[in-house]
């Protein structure tokens, strides 16, 4: 994450989504949590959990790291794992700017056909515009997963269409779209608009994780259960972060900033 202005934190999760299990060993998936600065490499926050996940984390760990800098805006600037609509609006109403790359989980394209991606959505009129130009209009909503979801297609368009064999294998072509789709519309137009954030994302969140790794090893805590874990890596965490800073600002000023 980083601040309009200045550098601030930004939020990662542990690449490798790796977590401890009962005898302290990293297993996939899950892991640890490092929201870092984008200037420095400090770890502002940390969290350890045995979820199989990252997507339920994403408001978490950028209101923790918004909650240690102080920071009145940031950008919480994470990878595609934790791409969750829900969280991601979330992050936006407190005021967080989200910005998670989207995965491509589009089945229509795994199976050679044209993707939702490049179907336009119209807000004036509420529909979508396919690649041949063609309107595909609402026609129903449903509820799934807790979500609102409305369905689009024109089946009189596409029984006549040429581009047809590049598109469907059905009677026409359907996009569904999320009541509260906008946001995630609007994160995709930030991302157009800063072409360098993974980048940037690499380049913050590898070198905590390599030291780190370095460290402690790429595949083990020496303690056992959550808790302890937990305990292991934060003072990882502080080791790490104590020599970063003497790296940037200096032995005597760390000195004096520790003494108060």
């Amino acid at each position: 994450m980083h601040t309009p202005a200045t550098s601030g934190p930004r939020l990662e999760g542990d690449g490798d989504r790796e977590r401890p299990s009962r005898r302290g060993r990293l297993q996939r998936p899950g892991g640890r949590r490092y929201p870092t600065p984008s200037r420095h490499h400090i770890v502002v926050a940390t969290a350890v959990t045995n979820r199989g996940h990252d997507r339920s984390h994403l408001l978490e760990m950028a209101k923790a790291a918004q909650a240690e800098t102080g920071a009145a805006q940031m950008i919480a600037l994470a990878d595609r794992g934790y791409y969750e609509g829900e969280q991601i609006r979330s992050c936006a109403q407190a005021g967080i700017v989200p910005m998670v790359p989207k995965p491509n989980t589009s089945p229509a394209q795994a199976r050679g056909f044209w993707g939702k991606a490049i179907f336009v959505h119209e807000p004036q009129t509420d529909t979508y515009r396919c690649p041949a130009g063609q309107q595909l209009q609402k026609r129903f909503a449903r509820e799934k997963g807790g979500k609102l979801i409305s369905v689009y297609f024109n089946q009189k368009a596409c029984s006549a269409c040429p581009s047809r064999p590049l598109c469907m294998a059905g009677k026409e072509k359907r996009i569904r779209r999320w009541e509260h789709e906008a946001v995630l519309d609007e994160m995709e137009r930030r991302f157009e608009a800063m072409p360098d954030a993974m980048a940037v994302r690499r380049c913050t969140v590898e070198h905590v994780f390599g030291t780190i790794k370095g460290w402690m090893g790429a595949t083990h805590f020496r303690t056992r259960g959550l808790k302890s874990v937990a305990t292991e890596a934060s003072l990882a965490i502080l080791a790490y972060n104590i020599k970063r800073t003497i790296a940037v600002a200096g032995v005597a000023a760390t000195l004096k900033a520790l003494a108060g």
